[in-house]
């Protein structure tokens, strides 16, 4: 979060030249140095960044799914859709919130994924490595698979299973789903645990680490690894739900944002596992 940390200290204060008193702004000195205090602007600003507050909230798990479908790397998807964060920081004080703004952030964000798997060929090596699987026959190449009625086509639920993979242990996987698909902060993931902060966020670190090393894939586990991983995937989802219907944090005492996601994501799993609904 350094990046945005500096985008929003560039923006707090504003230094311009020393006015006439008679043009009705405010002056004041700091340092000998004369700051115009433009009360207006600044509330503007104010207001836009709490508009990216709230939008971030609500967008950035999906954001950070896309871009992982896209990277297939969880820690480098959460960069890159900060890096969106920050370029909305810097740009919509100035031009406006779009009007779609999650869309606006997701748009950039995976123009960014895109430069970056461009940036280490990486996109070529995956084309070349797809057309080699559709000569060969490869298993995970056949068009058919498309129709498989056991595959996971919610890009949220991939990443729920992908970060729930077996390799980091159970709290860890469970801490890093939490802050990466509900968007819950460090604080409210620690109350949750019933934990300090300092090791929910020890935990994350670690999980991202575990993940790279291993290079786990996004994809869909199936069968006995699918099965594997539900009680983890299914204490996420509570997790979720019980952070909306009761937050921790906050100025409403319920979230409905995640209290939906809880149940859309319910849904879709009963779904796909009714033997376990």
């Amino acid at each position: 979060m350094k990046k945005v940390q500096r985008a929003l200290s560039a923006r707090s204060v504003r230094r311009v030249p020393a006015r006439d008193a008679a043009d009705g702004r405010l002056r004041g000195i700091c340092g000998g140095a004369v700051i115009g205090v433009m009360t207006q602007p600044r509330q503007e600003a104010s207001g836009v960044h709490r508009a990216i507050d709230a939008v971030w909230r609500l967008e950035s798990p999906r954001i950070i799914a896309g871009v992982a479908r896209l990277v297939n790397d969880l820690g480098l998807a959460e960069e890159l859709a900060q890096d969106a964060l920050v370029a909305a920081l810097e740009q919509w004080p100035g031009s406006g919130v779009p009007d779609n703004p999650g869309a606006w952030l997701m748009a950039v964000a995976k123009r960014r994924a895109i430069d970056a798997i461009r940036r280490e060929r990486r996109l070529e090596r995956k084309i070349a490595e797809l057309g080699h699987g559709l000569e060969t026959g490869a298993p995970g190449t056949d068009p058919e698979e498309a129709l498989d009625p056991e595959r996971i086509e919610d890009d949220l639920l991939r990443l729920v299973f992908t970060a729930c993979h077996p390799v980091p242990p159970a709290p860890a996987r469970v801490a890093l789903t939490l802050r990466m698909l509900g968007g819950l902060t460090t604080g409210e993931i620690a109350r949750a645990f019933l934990t300090s902060e300092a090791t929910v966020a020890q935990r994350i670190v670690r999980a991202k680490r575990t993940l790279a090393r291993a290079n786990v894939p996004f994809e869909v586990p199936a069968g006995a690894a699918r099965a594997a991983r539900l009680a983890s995937v299914l204490e996420v989802i509570y997790l979720i739900f019980n952070e909306g219907y009761a937050a921790t944090a906050g100025d409403e005492w319920v979230r409905a944002d995640l209290c939906r996601e809880a149940l859309r994501l319910g849904r879709v799993l009963a779904g796909l596992m009714p033997g376990e609904a």
